[in-house]
């Protein structure tokens, strides 16, 4: 699996690629994760002549390895990082020990043309998951770009990899139909990044421990209705339109409070927007946790809401469903595949007061509440791991025959 973004950098790339390595390794798949190094350097030797390394292998996991590339600091993104191309001899020699059946490739950069080009030097099958919907994506990273021209380039980026793979994964149907718009008129397989049954669990002991010590750092979220928002603070989430949210839902239910968990470059210019509000007591901000914490979070809330108008798949409001929370969710992109309807909360349009609305009916209808809830739970088991990672595994040997049979019409 390649990819140029991986943990400690958290995005649902990342999350898809561990998940599914995790399950795999699960089954006595092996499995390598080529992705960047995110060291923090110091001096420009060391910079230099840093060589690639693997993690030390997990004991839950002994069956996947975790190459890291050296790379550098991307000027437009500080949490991003750009490995470097002279590491291909150094990829192609491990990969060579490794032996891979099937290459997946999960983003677009140099790590993916790293993928690609391993897979056309040793002909080995080659599958690629389109994540991303980079045309909507790159404006807001390099705004000094004309919209058409970084438009242009987010679809021509991705073009180059569809119509080289063997086999075409899209994490839900608006992606596939945008294939389609991209001109690949090839056949595309549906799966959606599926969430590990340890993502959601929560124990009592620890729920208690984790509430009590969240009520000491945020006194004013405890005997509270929470509204909770998880996921990174970027401009392309749409975070803003929560507050205008909150302060509607303010009218009838006075002291609900906002939860923002996550972190990124957002987040310190979303709490100055907070502290000049009103209402900026009902606003709090944990930054970053741990993925092993986010189950406390989704359990803790009441609704679990999310703006966003760009994500391709929405994997927290799986995993809040999943916990038992109602969505309420702008039905957008990957929101529309994955709540289709009112399925687990309420998917509404963009608009403020449909959406608050829906809050407010959540927070005040205990029955309402109740079937909703039971509703998530049931709906979001379809994107359970053990459901999904199978069908991975049957794409693989489907790209393989692809491969044998001659590789997909574009090589």
């Amino acid at each position: 699996m390649f990819t140029d973004a991986y943990y400690p950098r958290v995005n649902g790339v990342a999350v898809s690629v561990k998940s599914y390595a995790d399950e795999l390794s699960k089954r006595n798949h092996k499995v390598i994760i080529v992705c960047c190094d995110y060291t923090k350097r110091k001096g420009i030797g060391q910079k230099l002549f840093k060589t690639s390394f693997y993690d030390k292998k997990s004991k839950n996991h002994p069956n996947v390895q975790v190459l890291r590339i050296p790379a550098d600091h991307i000027l437009f993104s500080e949490e991003d990082r750009a490995a470097r191309i002279t590491q291909w001899h150094t990829i192609k020699k491990q990969l060579d020990i490794f032996q891979p059946d099937i290459i997946h490739i999960n983003s677009e950069f140099l790590m993916g043309w790293f993928g690609l080009t391993y897979a056309r030097h040793r002909h080995v099958a080659m599958v690629f998951t389109f994540h991303t919907l980079w045309e909507d994506y790159i404006y807001n990273y390099i705004p000094y770009i004309p919209f058409n021209a970084s438009k242009a380039i987010g679809r021509n980026l991705v073009k180059f990899y569809l119509k080289r793979a063997d086999e075409i994964i899209c994490p839900t149907e608006r992606i596939a139909e945008v294939t389609k718009e991209y001109g690949v008129n090839r056949p595309v397989d549906i799966l959606p990044t599926g969430i590990p049954d340890e993502v959601v669990r929560v124990e009592k002991k620890g729920m208690n421990f984790f509430s009590t010590q969240l009520y000491k750092i945020f006194p004013s979220l405890q005997k509270k209705p929470i509204l909770l928002y998880v996921g990174r603070m970027v401009k392309e989430k749409n975070l803003d339109f929560l507050f205008d949210v909150l302060a509607e839902v303010r009218k009838t239910v006075a002291d609900v409070v906002l939860l923002f968990v996550g972190g990124g470059p957002e987040l310190e210019p979303l709490k100055a927007k907070a502290r000049a509000l009103p209402y900026s007591w009902n606003i709090c901000f944990t930054g970053y946790r741990s993925r092993s914490e986010l189950a406390y979070f989704y359990k803790l809330a009441d609704v679990f809401v999310f703006p966003s108008l760009t994500d391709t798949q929405g994997l927290v409001t799986i995993e809040a469903m999943l916990s038992g929370t109602p969505v309420v969710a702008i039905g957008e992109m990957g929101t529309v595949d994955v709540m289709q309807g009112d399925n687990g909360g309420f998917m509404v349009k963009n608009d403020l007061q449909d959406f608050s609305t829906r809050v407010v009916q959540l927070l005040t209808d205990k029955e309402l509440y109740q079937k909703k809830s039971e509703e998530a739970l049931k709906w979001g088991q379809q994107w359970s791991m053990t459901t999904l990672a199978p069908k991975l595994v049957t794409l693989y040997e489907k790209a393989i025959e692809t491969k044998a049979a001659g590789g997909s019409r574009h090589d």
